[in-house]
C-alpha cells in the first residue's frame, strides 16, 4: 500500500507540475495570479494520529482545514487520502518557481507586497516590451518500482 501512495503522489506531483512553466508565463502574460498545488504525504505527530502536523504553525490541524505558509508565501490543507484514510496527506498552494533570471524582467517591488495573504503575495514582475519570462524546467522523481522481497 505505501508504494501505492508513494506512487500516487508521484503522479499528482507529475500531473501538477508538468505544464508548470508554460502556465508561469501565461500568467504573467496575463497580469493573473497563477496558484500551483501539488499533493505531499503529511506530516504526522505519533501523538496526534489523524492531524496533519503543520511546521511553520507548530501546530496540529484536521483533516478538511487549511493554514498559510507564512513566512513562505502559501497555504496548505490537510486531506484525508480516499485510498487509505489511515494515511494523510498536505496539499501544497503556492507561487511556483520564480522565473530565469533576465535583464529585461525585473521583480516589480511596487506591486508585490511580500507580507500580503497567499495568493497576493505572490512575486510580481514587470518585462519590457515584447519580452516573456522563462521559468525552470520542473524535475519530476519518477515513482520507485515496489521492491519484491
Amino acid at each position: 500500500m505505501k508504494a501505492f501512495i508513494t506512487f500516487a503522489a508521484a503522479i499528482v506531483l507529475t500531473l501538477s507540475t508538468a505544464t508548470l512553466a508554460e502556465d508561469a508565463a501565461q500568467a504573467q502574460a496575463d497580469g493573473e495570479i497563477k496558484i500551483y498545488k501539488r499533493l505531499i504525504p503529511a506530516d504526522v505527530l505519533r501523538d496526534f494520529p489523524g492531524m496533519c502536523f503543520a511546521s511553520t504553525r507548530c501546530a496540529t490541524v484536521e483533516p478538511g482545514k487549511s493554514w498559510d505558509l507564512t513566512p513562505f508565501c502559501g497555504r496548505s490543507t490537510c486531506v484525508q487520502n480516499e485510498e487509505n484514510p489511515a494515511k494523510l496527506l498536505e496539499l501544497v498552494e503556492d507561487c511556483g518557481p520564480l522565473p530565469l533570471a533576465n535583464d529585461k524582467c525585473k521583480l516589480d517591488t511596487d506591486k508585490t507586497n511580500k507580507t500580503a495573504p497567499f495568493p497576493y503575495c505572490c512575486p510580481k514582475f514587470t518585462c519590457e516590451d515584447g519580452v516573456k519570462l522563462e521559468y525552470p524546467e520542473i524535475a519530476t522523481e519518477e515513482p520507485k518500482k515496489a521492491e519484491s522481497s
